[in-house]
């Protein structure tokens, strides 16, 4: 059985959804209209998020190139390959509603492209 979790949403309350299930569906499910404009495939940052708390280390390269080329590594995070865990509280920096442009094609259940880890600049690597 998949463990229920709570994320908090800025703006939006608790959301539930599903210990690693792909953030971006986990906040549409939940009722938070993010923006993502290239499916979910790291192609874009439309669907970016910032932490207040439970930032993951892991971070997909695909999302870190994305990063990097918008100038945006270490302020945002991509919510299309982000998988969701326990005690994350998130602003979404960009919402349909915010910005007046539709969401593009749905992401698909699991994180694409195929997820090569890294871990993010920053990350505590203490145990």
């Amino acid at each position: 059985m998949t463990q229920m979790i709570t994320v908090q949403v800025e703006g939006f309350g608790e959301i539930q959804a599903r210990s690693g299930e792909r953030l971006v569906l986990a906040l549409e499910r939940g009722g938070v209209d993010v923006l993502h404009r290239c499916g979910g495939a790291a192609r874009c940052t439309t669907c970016r998020v910032s932490f207040q708390e439970g930032e993951p280390d892991a971070m997909t390269a695909a999302e870190f190139d994305k990063l990097t080329e918008k100038d945006l590594l270490g302020q945002a995070r991509l919510s299309c390959q982000i998988e969701c865990a326990p005690g994350m509280s998130l602003t979404p920096l960009q919402t349909a509603g915010s910005t007046g442009l539709e969401p593009g094609k749905a992401p698909a259940e699991e994180i694409e492209p195929d997820p090569v880890w890294t871990t993010r600049p920053g990350a505590s690597t203490e145990g």
